[in-house]
């Protein structure tokens, strides 16, 4: 008979060994390549947040003080005027009074939340809307108003320039540029056919009638509210947009936020932790270059151009160095609508 014999208990724990070795390279290989493709994802999702995010903001920027008269929009002030509410983060109670005048860019320099360890900044950006094409085809500054409250509190537009039931139609929540001898702003409150409303306490505090900066002040004699003659008066919608991060709403998924005027801001962009800006201003002297805000002898109607960064996380935290990724994103934005010119207020 064969003598049969099988493998030694030594034969058996090599074999286990090289085993085990070959197991672990095996699946230490597989788990880097796992952790390469969630990093090469992560990296795109973030890299994609952070170019959504820019885009928004330069369109804006690029926008920035069109058709805005230089020095900015009148709003209501001096004796017994309220404070202008200026939209910003969750939480914040922003004012910009006492300023007298809104300007095509208003800087908020360390008026964000804390993200990556600084404060982070915020800017609203003032311009003229050009949607309003009912089907007569005609802007709503084209016109003249037919009508205006003695006191301002409501204005009816031409009916060659149709304001409801048409799409871009006037609704709550507008801002409303006037432009004549002076500047007003005012938040429409209701609309009825051809006429905007303006009544008083209204979510930003712009509708204060008889006060200064407010429609009457545009009459023949000025604020003292007399003549009900409005000379050369135009009509206009505006955009007051605002930038902020928000990491309130969820402190571990921080955001970009794009609002309209006072309504609800909208998400453009997420994982961002910071934002900070600085600007270039000409004032055809020493021209400041990357100025966080101005102050006098300068002034925000001076600057012309916006340097932005963005930086941002990756949503969660990368198997192999269990840490989050991050990447800056910045750039340099022309506000076309204000560089183009060569006076200075």
């Amino acid at each position: 008979m064969k003598r049969e014999q099988g493998f030694g208990m030594v034969e058996a724990l090599i074999a286990c060994t090289l085993f085990l070795v070959l197991m672990a390279s095996t699946l230490g290989s597989l788990n880097n390549a796992l952790g390469v493709n969630e990093k090469t994802n992560q990296m795109t999702d973030l890299e994609q947040n952070l170019r959504a995010g820019m885009n928004f903001m330069v369109q804006d920027f690029i926008q920035a003080g069109w058709q805005i008269p230089t020095g900015g929009i009148s709003i209501p002030s001096g004796a017994g005027a309220i404070s202008v509410k200026r939209p910003g983060p969750p939480g914040t109670d922003y004012y910009f009074s006492p300023d007298v005048t809104i300007s095509a860019v208003s800087p908020g320099a360390d008026m964000g939340p804390v993200g990556q360890g600084r404060t982070t900044d915020i800017v609203n950006i003032l311009y003229a809307d050009n949607t309003l094409f009912p089907n007569s085809r005609r802007l709503l500054n084209q016109y003249p108003p037919t009508a205006v409250a003695a006191n301002g509190s409501s204005v009816t537009v031409d009916n060659n320039t149709q304001i409801s039931g048409v799409p871009g139609a006037i609704t709550p929540g507008d801002l409303i540029l006037f432009n004549g001898s002076h500047t007003s702003l005012q938040y429409v409150s209701r609309g009825q056919n051809q006429t905007m409303f303006f009544d008083p306490n209204d979510p930003l505090g712009l509708n204060q009638p008889g006060k200064t900066g407010s429609v009457t002040c545009l009459q023949t004699d000025g604020c003292a509210g007399t003549s009900g003659s409005y000379p050369g008066m135009t009509v206009m919608r505006v955009w007051l947009v605002s930038y902020y991060l928000d990491m309130t709403t969820d402190p571990t998924l921080p955001r970009l936020i794009r609002r309209i005027n006072n309504r609800a801001g909208q998400v453009v962009a997420l994982v961002l932790e910071d934002m900070q800006m600085s600007y270039d201003l000409v004032d055809g002297v020493t021209n400041p270059t990357n100025v966080k805000s101005p102050t006098a002898p300068n002034s925000n109607n001076q600057i012309r151009k916006a340097n932005v960064l963005l930086s941002g996380r990756s949503d969660t935290k990368v198997r192999n160095t269990n840490d989050y990724l991050h990447r800056d994103l910045s750039t340099q934005i022309s506000l076309r609508s204000l560089a183009f010119v060569n006076r200075y207020r």
